[in-house]
């Protein structure tokens, strides 16, 4: 099965706040840009995945992003996440109603393309299925095989809201890429320990940050 993936990404400008306490106010915008442009970078290279769209209204974004090979799809509901994330499904399967859909966040930079595949797989056997974060809280992917709606349900809590809307949580073990999002700068550091790709590593590299 070959997906098409969902990248969400709010404006730079607005990213990352909590990473203050890591990142100055004018290199936040460039580190959330490095994240999502590993990611998809990453999510290109994987053998499961047909093609990436990514949801942003972010002109300096859309343009890095699109230059790698993705699809901008414009954040026209201007909902927040969720309806974002609805509305560029709908967009994806306007033309290809049989798509399999997977929604997969913007900040995972140490993302490594087959342990993404053996998420697709995994969920590939299931309606929707989702895998949550690495603090067992969030959710890092959320897919939807083939007749069946993404409804996302991303923000607060959203393992507890993705099972309880009906997506079966996926029970993966060594796919810590897939799972390692980067909120704050205890996230970023455990991201360096897996082994971020390269726009990662040299925005890191300017902040100071070292593996611990």
């Amino acid at each position: 099965m070959q997906w098409t993936l969902v990248v969400p990404l709010k404006p730079l400008a607005r990213a990352k706040s909590r990473l203050s306490d890591t990142a100055a106010d004018g290199l936040r915008p460039g580190l959330a840009l490095a994240f999502a442009l590993d990611t998809v970078a990453a999510a290109l290279a994987c053998p499961a995945v047909k093609d990436v769209a990514v949801v942003t209204g972010d002109a300096l974004a859309g343009r890095e992003l699109g230059a790698l090979g993705a699809h901008i799809v414009g954040d026209e509901p201007g909902g927040g996440l969720n309806a974002a994330l609805a509305h560029a499904a709908g967009v994806v399967r306007t033309s290809r109603p049989e798509t399999p859909v997977a929604a997969l966040n913007a900040d995972l930079p140490a993302l490594r393309p087959l342990e993404l595949a053996r998420v697709l797989d995994a969920a590939a056997e299931f309606p929707r299925a989702f895998l949550p974060d690495a603090a067992k809280i969030g959710t890092t992917l959320l897919a939807a095989s083939p007749g069946n709606e993404l409804r996302p349900a991303f923000g607060t809590d959203s393992r507890a809201r993705h099972r309880t809307s009906g997506a079966v949580e996926l029970l993966l073990d060594a796919v810590d890429s897939v799972r390692q999002d980067v909120d704050t700068g205890a996230d970023l550091r455990a991201a360096l320990v897996l082994g971020v790709g390269p726009r990662t590593a040299a925005m890191a590299a300017r902040l100071l940050i070292k593996e611990q």
